[in-house]
């Protein structure tokens, strides 16, 4: 666990702590004079901390911006970006030296000419302009008019630094929505453990191929530990890492809508904390006019709308990363075995700046694969991915969708979003909808890329899949689009772009509502919308009522406890509700199967590997056993361990809530805290978090509040979500959590709470004349026209 260093009172000055922090708050109302402007921007704020900024050119808009965002988000925005850097030893000491040496590892390091060529045109100066704002900010802070910094740099104990617009171009971010390094490491270490044929059998792999070691492969001290340090600049701090990146999307077309235009849905899932990961913006310029919400660190928006057209985006689970076992020279441990003999390793000197620390000099090292992650005897392993390759900086991509006027241009812009791969779903005023699942993706001939690769020279990529090759459709003949990390790829498609998706289970749910729909020629609106958005339905809640009820026909004996217990999860629709008893049951009860399971047909040697087996891998054993999993007469062996496992489900309920099913609650166990990253003390816990609250949902769910045991604390999920009527843009929704301010005592800092507990929206305004009346806080910047100080 990290931990902030405090600097002197701040943790002791718990009655005071709200007072200075609301002291300190930003000025968004009034008359703001800056370097750096052309000409006036002025910036409305809604009653939800929405900023809706009017320049009268590019600079100006993008300028604006980056002192808009910094106004609210300064602090989340220089960690970020001192993450990116691999500079957080400077502020948090010793314990986090390896992973800024991980984060320098992966910097960029090519071409910047063709890197800013792999974006929008104008990208580079969008980028000086963003920064120079972020700088304005900062320069402003020190000056006579500001109330000083904000409280968070103050608890922190060191001040923002001036932004270059290379650092806009972090890589580490990047890493965090591609896991398959970590993967192949877990996928050897499971070959190594049980050999080919039981290790694949535990892995969902679609298409459905073995873990095939290739010749010479040598796995030995191999595990996904040796990552372990390389963590992304996204992450909150102090958490453990995480790979749960779900998301929700889909477009409706018209034919299907009561307006007769699209509608258009996106919740994108990632960590939840505070602030939010996401800030909603509305830039309007000559050539702009786009609002949605994209990261506080970066221009432009991600995920939104302009005048023409809608999008919004989930992962798309393309393998954008190989490890290769170089074999290293055992006379000289910097030379590893090239094409052309020993090669000398490439190498950079970094100094880590450590808070309270002497400085650290440490070499890293970097074969022609890439950086050098670990190295032992005659062997070391380095990562190929995509984020070594020019235009991989994350959502850089979203600068040419911004523009996009039809689907013409939204295809074009398709080849310059690169990474994360997303599946991004479209819609357009004229009526057409349509999906493209994009990203940069190895053309890899001949192997799969599942386990770490000889670097022996016949595992190299053959270039790039063509982006018009990868999945798409235009006005498909269903009426809509949906798309929930599941499979994109079809059956037999040509590239080997990934073998390991999502499970399907948000995406039958929202396929089978708008089915329904349809069949019952309901025509949807923006409230179906949000009702699916926040659907509790769990469709493997719904699987396992149906073998629970086959194990209890095959009870020998009738166990009145198990009996009722069956009885309150065989009478339930399915629903996490936070305040259904079944809903807690069937949680503790999957709960004790997915510890069960493994322990049942896991091999003793690995079972420290598959401690966490995927629970969709579980859900198929479970469905069909299998003899060579559950041995002989598995089906009655699966029975039992279903009735087993609710008994212990029940008593562990009764043990933490009580002998009356009736007092049993969801909520009562599944519950969020938005969690700050300085909440080091009680007094600062205070101040910065939010909560606990009950939640509804799990994983499994379209409203995702995805967890990891043995806490049911929710740890991902939706904190933006936005809905889109393409008839009238003043009818969006969206919502953001906790609130728009990172800056606690601001009236945006978590004033959009209660919505989104509640799973309601606010109304996402896009004209003139509707932002009008929905302003609460006007602020005009103006070019200064003195000398800079």
């Amino acid at each position: 666990m990290l931990t902030w260093v405090l600097i002197s009172g701040y943790a002791t000055a718990a009655p005071t702590l709200q007072q200075q922090a609301s002291a300190a708050l930003a000025r968004i109302q009034g008359n703001v004079k800056i370097h750096g402007l052309h000409q006036p921007v002025r910036v409305q704020r809604d009653k939800w901390g929405v900023a809706h900024i009017y320049a009268k050119d590019e600079h100006d808009l993008f300028f604006a911006q980056g002192f808009v965002v910094s106004q609210d988000r300064l602090f989340q925005m220089e960690i970020w970006k001192r993450s990116g850097q691999g500079r957080l030893a400077e502020l948090l000491g010793p314990s986090v030296v390896e992973q800024d040496l991980n984060a320098r590892r992966l910097r960029f390091r090519g071409d910047f000419k063709a890197e800013y060529a792999s974006y929008a045109p104008d990208t580079r100066q969008i980028l000086e302009a963003f920064t120079a704002g972020i700088n304005a900010y900062i320069d402003w802070l020190e000056g006579p008019e500001s109330p000083g910094l904000p409280i968070e740099f103050k608890v922190a104990g060191f001040k923002p630094e001036h932004w270059k617009p290379e650092d806009c171009l972090n890589r580490l971010a990047a890493y965090a929505m591609m896991s398959n390094a970590s993967s192949e490491l877990a996928h050897a270490e499971a070959v190594r453990l049980l050999g080919v044929d039981k290790a694949s059998a535990f892995y969902r792999l679609d298409p459905a191929v073995k873990l095939q070691p290739e010749p010479g492969s040598d796995f030995t001290g191999l595990s996904p530990d040796l990552l372990e340090h390389i963590v992304s600049s996204d992450r909150r701090i102090p958490f453990p890492a995480t790979n749960l990146h779900e998301s929700n999307n889909w477009t409706v077309s018209g034919t299907l809508t009561a307006s007769g235009k699209p509608l258009l849905a996106n919740d994108p899932h990632r960590v939840i904390a505070n602030p939010s990961l996401r800030y909603i913006v509305h830039l309007v310029a000559p050539g702009w006019n786009v609002i949605g919400a994209g990261e506080p660190g970066l221009p432009g928006v991600a995920a939104g709308h302009n005048e023409n057209i809608a999008w919004g985006f989930t992962i798309f689970g393309l393998d954008q990363q190989d490890l290769y076992l170089e074999e290293v020279n055992p006379a000289d441990a910097h030379q590893y075995r090239s094409d052309k003999g020993w090669a000398r390793m490439s190498e950079q000197q970094e100094i880590i700046r450590v808070r309270g620390a002497p400085d650290v000099a440490s070499m890293i090292y970097f074969t022609a694969h890439g950086p050098v992650l670990w190295q032992s005897g005659n062997r070391a392993l380095t990562l190929r991915w995509i984020g070594a390759e020019p235009g991989t900086a994350g959502y850089l991509g979203s600068l040419s969708l911004d523009r996009a006027h039809d689907w013409q241009e939204f295809e074009q812009a398709m080849p310059r979003w690169k990474v994360p791969s997303e599946n991004i779903v479209y819609a357009d005023r004229e009526g057409n909808i349509g999906e493209h699942s994009t990203g940069l993706a190895p053309v890899r001939k001949g192997f799969d890329g599942l386990l770490p690769l000889p670097a022996d020279g016949h595992y190299e990529w053959s270039g790039f899949v063509p982006n018009e090759a990868l999945p798409h459709s235009f006005n498909p003949a269903a009426g809509f689009v949906a798309t929930a990390n599941h499979k994109m790829i079809p059956d037999g498609y040509p590239y080997a772009v990934g073998f390991e998706w999502g499970a399907a289970n948000r995406y039958e749910r929202i396929r089978q509502v708008l089915d329904q729909a349809k069949q019952q020629s309901h025509k949807l609106t923006v409230e179906d919308m949000e009702a699916l958005q926040t659907d509790v339905v769990s469709l493997p809640a719904l699987r396992l009522q149906k073998l629970l009820a086959d194990a209890i026909k095959t009870q020998s004996s009738v166990d009145p406890d198990l009996q009722g217990a069956a009885d309150l999860l065989l009478h339930w629709d399915g629903a996490l509700r936070t305040e259904s008893s079944a809903a807690a049951l069937y949680e503790l009860w999957t709960a004790a199967l997915r510890g069960d399971v493994p322990r049942l047909v896991v091999p003793e040697a690995a079972r420290g590997l598959f401690k966490n087996l995927d629970w969709e891998e579980i859900l198929e054993m479970l469905t069909t056993p299998q003899d060579a999993l559950f041995g002989p007469d598995a089906q009655a062996k699966r029975d039992g361990l279903l009735r087993s496992a609710l008994l212990d489900a029940r008593r562990k309920l009764i043990e933490l809530q009580g002998e009356d099913p009736q007092h049993w609650s969801w909520g009562g166990l599944h519950r969020v805290t938005l969690r700050h990253a300085l909440d080091g003390t009680p007094a600062l816990a205070e101040l910065f978090d939010r909560g606990p609250f009950a939640r509804p949902g799990d994983g499994d769910t379209v409203q995702a509040t995805s967890y990891s045991g043995p806490s049911f604390d929710q740890i991902a999920g939706a904190s933006y979500r936005e809905i889109f009527d393409l008839k009238d843009w003043d009818n969006a929704k969206a919502i953001n959590v906790p609130g728009q301010s990172g800056q606690p005592g601001s009236k945006h800092y978590d004033d959009l709470l209660p919505l989104w507990r509640q799973g309601k929206y606010f109304p996402l305004k896009f004209s003139k004349a509707a932002i009008d009346e929905v302003t609460t806080d006007t602020m005009t910047l103006e070019p200064a026209r003195t000398a800079r100080p």
